[in-house]
């Protein structure tokens, strides 16, 4: 994440009542529940805010979940062992506000979601996400996440894969 970013862990001192992303589910997830998945552990909210003007420029949310082996690309998954699913991690929403869209974000958020994940404790194979649309597959796609054999618009991204590709 750049100097003109910082992360935080939401909480009641950021400001989202200006938050546009463009994509009004995500926009009101953030302002009106968050908070709440917090609360009852569903999730977990990760904040970039822009440290010029303190605008939220985005955000993230991560969660426990399990991926069904069987959904996996059978080269991937004949490697795994004979689990029934392995643990993962969920980026359950990712957005950025539109005053800093295309600058490269969206990529730096997905950076910050692994970097949290490799420094947590309990294994973690890959990042799952659900894809709400054709351009969020495509930007998934280009980050190295891959489709799930019967849902294309669910991704993963193999850990270890990803770490191999971060600056040491």
């Amino acid at each position: 994440m750049s100097s003109r970013f910082r992360m935080v862990r939401l909480d009641g001192t950021v400001d989202r009542s200006s938050f546009s992303c463009g994509q009004s589910v995500l926009d009101l997830y953030f302002r009106t529940q968050a908070s709440q998945d917090m609360r009852r552990r569903l999730a977990t909210c990760f904040v970039a805010i822009a440290t010029e003007t303190g605008d939220v420029a985005g955000y993230y949310t991560l969660s426990s979940a399990g991926i069904p082996v069987d959904e996996l690309p059978p080269e991937i998954a004949k490697k795994l062992g004979r689990y029934p699913s392995i643990p993962s991690v969920r980026i359950g929403r990712l957005a950025v506000d539109r005053h800093y869209q295309g600058i490269g974000l969206g990529g730096s958020l997905l950076a910050d979601a692994l970097d949290r994940v490799l420094r947590a404790e309990p294994a973690c194979y890959a990042l799952v996400v659900d894809a709400k649309d054709d351009a969020a597959v495509a930007f998934y796609r280009h980050h190295g996440f891959l489709s799930f054999t019967s849902q294309p618009r669910i991704l993963f991204l193999p850990v270890a894969t990803a770490a191999m590709s971060m600056p040491k």
